[in-house]
């Protein structure tokens, strides 16, 4: 994925197509499941992950789970093929959490080798337990009010 630059709200679906296409591949390549979202609060992470969700399909109001720790949405990836059917999308938000325990509490493993796509908002606390194939993902806000929606190189 290159570096991709959003100046007005009106081009994030393009941006949430593009990164979509990274986390959800066609089947001839193996998705990255996860995305770890780095950014400064008021960023835009949720809104980011709002437009991932519209492009899936998701009419549900996508929100921060920031109390919750965790949302579900459905989405129907595909109408046919291996895997099709109705899936979940888990949304996470780790900027409350005071540990890494605390989110091994709540079983996040689970949900990131559950084989459904998981986008989580400040991940910097989880980051060892993080799949190796997670899409890392930083927002850069410029001068300008646009964002840049830059791949993290490992």
């Amino acid at each position: 994925m290159n570096t991709i630059h959003v100046a007005t709200l009106a081009e994030l679906p393009q941006a949430a197509r593009q990164i979509i296409a990274h986390f959800l591949p066609p089947v001839n390549r193996q998705p990255s499941l996860c995305i770890a979202l780095y950014a400064p609060m008021g960023a835009g992470k949720t809104t980011l992950v709002s437009a991932i969700a519209h492009e899936l399909g998701i009419t549900d109001p996508v929100t921060s789970p920031t109390f919750a720790i965790v949302n579900e949405y459905t989405f129907l990836p595909s109408p046919v093929g291996e895997g099709a059917g109705v899936r979940p999308l888990y949304h996470f938000d780790f900027y409350r959490l005071r540990n890494l325990q605390e989110a091994l509490d709540i079983g996040v493993e689970d949900y990131f080798y559950s084989g459904n796509p998981c986008i989580i908002e400040w991940p910097e606390l989880i980051e060892p337990i993080l799949p190796a194939d997670t899409l890392r993902i930083s927002i850069r806000v410029n001068p300008d009010g646009s964002r840049d929606i830059i791949p993290v190189k490992e």
